[in-house]
């Protein structure tokens, strides 16, 4: 009889699969070239691999072959991981399991875990993270098959009984009729703290917590009665002080022990207490990352429609009232784009934790991505309590907050709808002050505003044009009309400006002081931009090609075209494609571009006209401009807003429209009127030095197939 101390429990001969450096390993993944990565990343002297692709070849895999470990995807073809897990487990099958999901859900790991499931491993994943996990299994499973080989010599030999039980990892211990311990192996010493001799006599129910002990009680109680049903029962037992206090939660199998006698009556139970205090934590952690936001630790989407829905249940049989808010912080994404995300990062955190000083210790602050918070207010009495809350959120923001570049003072734009009066659902409240938000938003930010049920039909309205927006570019719904700009002293047509127009199906044409700052909101004009540029050039060439090889094109030029790394090079490239020498292409900027970013303006604006393009400020002297930006930019035109032409009449001169030629004069700079329509108006500005014009007295915006009219025209009717 082998015993401790005297030769092997078991050989190599009766079990060669005990070492975690050999090993048979199966990949279960329906990605093939992942299922031929693997080996070569878990590699290592004695381990084989096969590999399966779906839940019925593993299981066929399976009946004719045993496996030391299993790398188990979630998501297979024919099923989930889950049916080999219940498989595995109907039959008893001993293989170790790491279930590897791309899956965000929390019921994926829980449900895999539950199953037997050794590991659960999320996809991305780090390969050391995996080979890690593949490691701990194996060795896990070696320990595993250890104690199993240890329990076949159990029947065997009484002595190796002893051994086993007071070697296990498991607490094993013996009750009496009474609940009273008879006997406890010396792993209580290490997982309760307690001495096994303190506790001989002692009843289990001492150990169990008291919100566990009731439970306990009951089962203990059907086993004195004659109950003959072994139980498994999760529970937690409890440390002494100087064990440092606290609990351990273990999960518990008991088995009766009957007499040997005829009636086979109850004798006591056999309990083995398998400590999962890690697994728990593990689930609650899983758990927590699912309902919360992992930068603010704020309940995240989920989270809060949960306890909004609960809210919204709880008002119903209260015929109470409640409030949603939703808040978006004013101008984040500079702090982005300007310091970084570690620095928004902090500021998110900041903000989160001022909006939850600000609030009610029962209301609900989410984070649901972003800058965008999310409020609940429940048991309101009165819309004004929901407008004092959102006055106390945005004076919470009124201090700067410090980050590592400096002070920056964030502001927020917050929309807020009432149960029952704005929706009955979650949904519905969200949304409405998500569309009251934007409201704020557009009004000029930095404050809060109530849903209106006439915001709604403005924001389906919005979406529309949104959708619709997004689909013009591709139905060919984008149009260029064009606009002849007319030298008086030429007695002809010397350029033509672009104007982007938008023939919106059943709507007609949409005016760009529309479309436009949406296409700049939704990030469409730099598609927008570059349509109209080829577009622009092509037409050029056309014109060129036809005869009309002096005349200069001009066209607009967003803020945000501004902002691309390669809006030089682009334009450059577009002229070099269409063959048209870069002295035909004007580009018109605004005023309030060229005061945004000076350098940055001066810099790009330096390189067009390096290359030979002209630049005009568009509607210039509408804005506040100033002379030093036109020293730092290099412009060559000035465009006179048609808002001072239109007042002119006769001889009666526009002051503005003086300084402005004079200012064109003393920076050597061309001059284009706009909005020319009478005659009077034209011979204003001749006298005053302004010899390009252009407007409906000349010629309104024409589809290209019209302009050969005005291009032709003879001079005298000019």
């Amino acid at each position: 009889m082998a015993i401790p101390a005297e030769e092997p429990f078991y050989d190599s001969a009766s079990d060669s699969r005990t070492d975690c450096a050999s090993a048979r390993i199966l990949v279960v993944d329906d990605d093939a070239p992942l299922r031929r990565a693997l080996p070569h990343l878990l590699a290592s002297e004695g381990r084989s691999f096969d590999d399966c692709a779906s839940v019925a070849e593993t299981i066929a895999r399976l009946r004719d072959t045993q496996y030391d470990l299993i790398l188990l995807d979630y998501r297979l073809p024919d099923g989930t991981g889950l049916a080999v897990l219940d498989w595995l487990a109907s039959r008893r099958r001993s293989e170790a399991v790491i279930m590897i999901s791309g899956e965000d859900a929390i019921d994926a790991a829980i449900g895999a875990l539950r199953r037997g499931a050794d590991d659960f491993v999320r996809k991305p994943y780090h390969v050391a993270q995996l080979q890690r996990a593949v490691h701990g299994a194996l060795h896990k499973t070696a320990l595993e098959r250890a104690n199993q080989a240890m329990s076949r010599r159990l029947r065997a030999s009484e002595r190796l009984h002893r051994y086993l039980v007071e070697s296990s990892p498991d607490l094993i211990f013996t009750l009496d009729t009474a609940g009273r311990f008879s006997y406890l192996n010396p792993r209580v010493e290490n997982l309760l703290g307690f001495e096994r001799d303190q506790l001989i006599g002692t009843p289990f129910l001492s150990l169990v917590m008291p919100e566990d002990a009731e439970r306990i009680e009951r089962l203990l109680e059907a086993e004195q009665k004659g109950a003959d049903a072994a139980f498994s029962v999760e529970l937690r037992l409890r440390r002494p002080m100087h064990a440092g206090a606290g609990y351990v939660t273990v999960a518990l199998q008991a088995t009766p022990m009957l007499a040997a006698s005829p009636d086979r009556r109850p004798c006591g139970l056999y309990g083995v207490a398998r400590d999962i205090s890690e697994r728990k934590r593990a689930e609650e952690i899983i758990t927590f990352q699912a309902y919360h936001d992992q930068l603010t630790q704020l309940p995240n989407r989920v989270l809060f429609k949960d306890r909004l829905e609960l809210a919204i249940v709880q008002a119903q049989r209260q015929r109470g009232m409640l409030a949603v808010m939703f808040i978006d912080v004013d101008r984040f994404k500079l702090v982005n784009d300007s310091y970084g995300h570690a620095e928004g990062d902090a500021l998110l955190r900041g903000i989160a934790a001022r909006l939850s000083a600000a609030l009610r210790r029962g209301d609900t602050l989410a984070r649901l991505g972003g800058d965008e918070f999310t409020v609940l207010l429940p048991d309101i009495g009165h819309a004004r309590d929901a407008e004092t809350a959102a006055r106390k959120i945005l004076e919470a923001l009124d201090t700067p907050f410090t980050l590592g570049h400096g002070e920056f003072r964030a502001t927020a734009s917050v929309g807020v709808a009432l149960y029952p009066r704005d929706g009955g659902t979650a949904e519905a409240l969200t949304q409405h002050a998500d569309i009251a938000m934007y409201q704020v938003k557009r009004s000029g930010k930095n404050g809060f505003r109530f849903f209106d049920p006439e915001l709604n039909h403005h924001h389906h309205d919005r979406i529309t044009l949104e959708n619709d927006l997004r689909a013009a570019i591709d139905h060919s719904q984008l149009q260029l009309y064009f606009q002849p700009q007319v030298s008086l002293s030429q007695q002809r047509v010397v350029g033509t400006e672009a104007l982007l127009r938008w023939n919106r199906p059943a709507h007609g044409f949409v005016a760009p002081d529309l479309f436009i700052p949406l296409a700049e909101e939704l990030g469409l004009i730099g598609e927008i931009s570059r349509w109209v540029l080829n577009e622009a050039c092509g037409q050029l060439a056309q014109w060129r090609q036809a005869g009309f090889a002096d005349l200069k094109m001009s066209l607009n030029l967003s803020t945000h075209d501004f902002e691309r790394e390669d809006i030089v090079s682009a334009v450059i490239d577009c002229l070099q494609r269409h063959d048209i020498p870069p002295g035909r292409l004007d580009l018109e900027i605004t005023e309030s571009m060229m005061m945004q970013d000076t350098a940055l303006v001066a810099h790009k604006v330096r390189q067009l006209r390096d290359a030979g393009l002209g630049i005009a400020i568009d509607d210039f002297g509408t804005g506040y401009s100033a002379l030093a930006y036109l020293q730092k930019i290099p412009v060559s035109t000035l465009k006179i807003d048609r808002s001072f032409v239109r007042d002119l009449d006769g001889p009666v001169t526009n002051p503005i429209i003086s300084a402005i030629t004079g200012i064109a004069r003393g920076f050597g700079l061309q001059l284009i009127a706009e909005g020319i329509e009478r005659p009077a108006q034209a011979e204003t500005l001749r006298a005053l030095g302004c010899d390009v014009m252009q407007g409906f007295y000349y010629s309104r915006p024409t589809p290209p197939n019209e302009t050969i009219a005005w291009m032709t025209r003879p001079p005298a009717s000019f």
